[in-house]
């Protein structure tokens, strides 16, 4: 079973769906068939590269809030992801565009650490308050999941990737995505926004069930059965 996932590193709801779709994975049987794919998904393309004010401050300008109102609105979502098992300090995270730490999403997926790279910047930024523009922090979120440190900086320097990060974005648009977290299983079902666990342990079981292949009857000749064999 495949599950792609549209999020962002700097998305509260996406690091609490992260956590309730893996307690679901636990619970599951045949998590160990279970495949996910994360995506990219710049919630702000329009942030700079380098940061000129805190996470909490870009927030309220853009809902028309004191910084005291939008933080006290940030600090309503700490307590969901305290129910996850996450603890959530952001509000003064430095905001910046979030484009880097996707293309090495993409570098960690090439060399099989993608789900590492990717719990690692989410803790990065939700838990230790540091800047998804910053390279030396995404450096060292890749380094410290077993990234090649050259090939990391060779990245960092260039564009690689960009079209990757794009051709995801203009998928997730494709689905009809307009926020995130947005999962797809199997290409067949959408789940939009931070689902409960028990939505996410109903939705494996149904696609297990359907996975099974159905017995289709071609043919009704003569047979043998318990009362007996047809003459």
């Amino acid at each position: 079973m495949r599950i792609d996932v549209w999020s962002d590193v700097v998305c509260p709801w996406c690091y609490i769906g992260k956590r309730h779709l893996e307690e679901a994975l636990e619970g599951f049987e045949h998590s160990d068939d279970v495949e996910i794919v994360y995506h990219s998904f710049e919630l702000d393309p329009t942030a700079p590269q380098v940061p000129v004010e805190t996470t909490v401050e870009a927030l309220s300008k853009k809902f028309g809030a004191s910084v005291e109102q939008t933080r006290e609105m940030m600090k309503q979502v700490s307590v969901p992801a305290a129910a996850a098992g996450l603890e959530f300090s952001y509000e003064d995270t430095p905001h910046a565009r979030t484009i880097d730490a996707h293309r090495l999403i993409h570098l960690a997926k090439a060399e099989g650490r993608q789900a590492a790279l990717k719990e690692e910047l989410l803790a990065a930024y939700f838990t230790r308050g540091e800047s998804m523009g910053d390279h030396a922090v995404l450096r060292q979120a890749a380094v410290n999941v077993g990234l090649d440190a050259a090939r990391v900086d060779e990245v960092l320097a260039s564009d690689e990737f960009a079209a990757d990060v794009r051709a995801d974005v203009d998928q997730a648009r494709a689905y009809g995505a307009t926020g995130v977290p947005f999962y797809v299983v199997e290409e067949k079902y959408g789940v939009s926004g931070a689902q409960p666990t028990k939505v996410f342990s109903q939705l494996l079981e149904r696609v297990h069930a359907e996975s099974k292949p159905a017995l289709t009857i071609v043919g009704d000749g003569d047979a043998c059965g318990p009362d007996g064999c047809a003459i």
